[in-house]
């Protein structure tokens, strides 16, 4: 039983985080630079994280559903997305034709991209709250490897998208590297409206 846990552990975080979203985006944007950006951006969302991780342990998954934060979370967390993303779009020639990277790092922007996405605290109150209850079933150990394995699931997806693109991305023209950029800024911006919209109009 205690296998068929892990693996249920590892299907379901790696399709928690192989779904495009602001962390996938911030990873493509800052590889062109950094092959190791992709590791960066899962160490910073270990930040926030496994902090959270242990506060659910601890019982505060009810504190996740509060209406109240996860109104604040959405508009705010959209409305910084919604910047990065503009932010992103507005130096995509200045990234691509002078080599200029984004004003933040790649593990300060896992731990943005993290801290304002309110499904990221919906998944954990949801998803990610009855896998640490099922952790507990395996004692102490199993919910240290429940916490290991999950985030090395972030770490290795992460940190290969990001090896593989900076490794090919030479043989692409400036013209898909500019459209690669708007891309991973539109996604940004797209999930900042549909945050703050889905709290708004929910």
């Amino acid at each position: 039983m205690f296998t068929i846990f892990l693996v249920s552990v590892i299907v379901i975080s790696l399709s928690g985080v192989m779904m495009p979203g602001p962390l996938f985006a911030m990873t493509v944007a800052k590889s062109y630079n950094n092959p190791a950006s992709g590791a960066l951006v899962a160490l910073g969302h270990a930040v926030i994280e496994i902090p959270l991780i242990f506060l659910i342990y601890f019982g505060f998954a009810k504190f996740l559903k509060l209406t109240q934060l996860q109104i604040f979370i959405g508009v705010a967390g959209g409305a910084i997305l919604i910047y990065m993303g503009m932010d992103m779009i507005r130096s995509r020639k200045a990234m691509v034709e002078e080599g200029k990277d984004l004003p933040y790092g790649s593990f300060v922007g896992g731990i943005i991209t993290t801290a304002v996405n309110p499904y990221f605290l919906l998944w954990w109150a949801s998803v990610g709250a009855a896998l640490i209850v099922k952790s507990i079933a395996f004692g102490l150990m199993g919910f240290v490897l429940f916490t290991v394995i999950h985030w090395l699931c972030d770490f290795a997806w992460l940190s290969g998208i990001s090896l593989v693109i900076h490794r090919l991305h030479h043989l692409w023209s400036k013209r898909v590297h500019r459209a690669i950029f708007s891309l991973c800024g539109l996604l940004m911006v797209g999930f900042g409206v549909w945050f703050i919209g889905s709290v708004i109009f929910s």
